[in-house]
């Protein structure tokens, strides 16, 4: 199972789970304080993802690696095909 498989699989359990409860069969009565915290709790986990979701993108940035290695690879790339370039007539 692929990994978005997985995901879309946990979020149809939580979210049957979620519905089960919010719905509030008359077998189960929650309380008043539960039930009114269980049903804007989809909004809470998709704020407390995102906030998750940029944290993560901010400390990988931060503490992104540079390859000097390959900028300089790269950079002979670059000059092989601007002398490339500038053989077949071309001006930079």
């Amino acid at each position: 199972m692929t990994k978005l498989g997985q995901w879309l699989c946990a979020l149809f359990l939580l979210g049957s789970a979620w519905a089960a409860l919010a719905l509030a069969p008359p077998a189960l009565r929650l309380p008043a304080p539960y039930r009114q915290a269980l049903l804007p709790l989809p909004v809470y986990l998709l704020v407390a993802f995102g906030c998750y979701s940029l944290a993560t993108v901010g400390y990988r940035l931060a503490t992104f690696n540079d390859c000097e290695e390959a900028a300089a690879e790269l950079q002979q790339h670059i000059s092989a095909a601007r002398a490339d370039l500038h053989q077949r007539g071309l001006r930079f």
